[in-house]
């Protein structure tokens, strides 16, 4: 087990270091950089951010010069904010992280106990219903879904705050401050559950249904034992393993946020910010933030990989 993990932790080094050139070389190569988004600038003003923010010197050079800063742990220094692209997203990835936890143990406790049940009651009305609304809550772009739940809820029935993550101005602590972000939550939160429920639900089903067809269920039924034991015990717990490979690459989607959703509802993430950045070409802040997402989907596979040999005795890691 240690030699494979050392074995993967070398590998990444290669992997990290690709992403990280293709991650520059999409970004180089987008036209125009943060001085055009102010056309005001004078050529000379221009000129002298230029050079200020190092936009001037060859592509190859920027290139290495942005992966020394990486290596140190720089994610480098936004033009937009002026601060270091670390302490910038130190300030706002927690918030992406709150929702997505939030989100992330709705979703997959309504995937796992819906898409179960309606794997055990196949072509039912339960199981047709299920279908429909999987399918119809997959068919919503996140922003109409979002404008929609503003429409109803914020606006109309005035239920919920339109967005942001507390009040204005507001002065709360303690439980107060918690029951207030926690109601600021629940729409962003219900649309991202809303936007991952229903695939998920379907590769719940699709695994139930696989397993509960083969054999060693069939003996465990013949032996007697109560069908809540088969399904629970024997099934679901090998129905299950193919999830942990989908569980490891949540992790970057804990951190990555929602880019529309955050900006939809004012929800001060990680992804508002990247939403800001993008539209003044803040590219260290862009570049930045996707490296961290490069090197926590690279930790996320080696993550699923490890939980895999634990959860299955049949898969040996040398």
């Amino acid at each position: 087990m240690k030699s494979y993990i050392v074995r993967r932790l070398l590998l990444m080094i290669p992997m990290l270091i690709g992403a990280s050139l293709l991650i520059f070389v999409v970004f180089a190569l987008t036209p125009g950089d943060f001085v055009d988004t102010n056309p005001k600038l004078t050529l000379e003003r221009a000129q002298e951010l230029r050079t200020l923010y190092g936009l001037d010197k060859p592509v190859l050079e920027r290139y290495f010069i942005w992966l020394g800063n990486l290596v140190t742990g720089n994610l480098g220094y936004s033009m937009q904010y002026q601060e270091p692209v670390s302490d910038l997203l130190g300030k706002f990835i927690w918030n992406s992280f709150l929702i997505a936890v939030v989100s992330m143990v709705l979703t997959w406790t309504i995937a796992l106990v819906v898409g179960v049940l309606s794997a055990v009651k196949q072509y039912s009305w339960f199981d047709g219903l299920v279908t429909l609304g999987v399918f119809a809550a997959m068919s919503f772009p996140s922003f109409f879904l979002g404008l929609l739940m503003i429409k109803v809820f914020a606006v109309d029935l005035a239920w919920f705050p339109v967005g942001g993550i507390t009040n204005t101005g507001s002065q709360t602590a303690g439980w107060a401050r918690v029951w207030e972000v926690a109601h600021h939550m629940i729409l962003p939160v219900t649309v991202l559950t809303l936007l991952s429920v229903g695939s998920l639900t379907r590769y719940f089903r699709t695994n139930m249904l696989e397993v509960i067809r083969r054999d060693f269920v069939r003996t465990a039924r013949a032996k007697g034992l109560k069908e809540r034991v088969v399904l629970f015990k024997h099934a679901l717990r090998n129905a299950l393993l193919p999830a942990i490979t989908l569980l490891g690459f949540e992790l970057p989607g804990l951190f990555a946020g929602a880019i529309i959703t955050e900006k939809i509802f004012h929800w001060p993430g990680a992804g508002y910010i990247y939403f800001g950045a993008l539209s003044v070409r803040d590219y260290p802040v862009l570049m930045g933030f996707t490296m961290f997402l490069a090197l926590l989907t690279v930790l996320g596979n080696l993550l699923a990989d490890l939980l895999y040999g634990v959860a299955d005795p049949r898969i040996r890691l040398k």
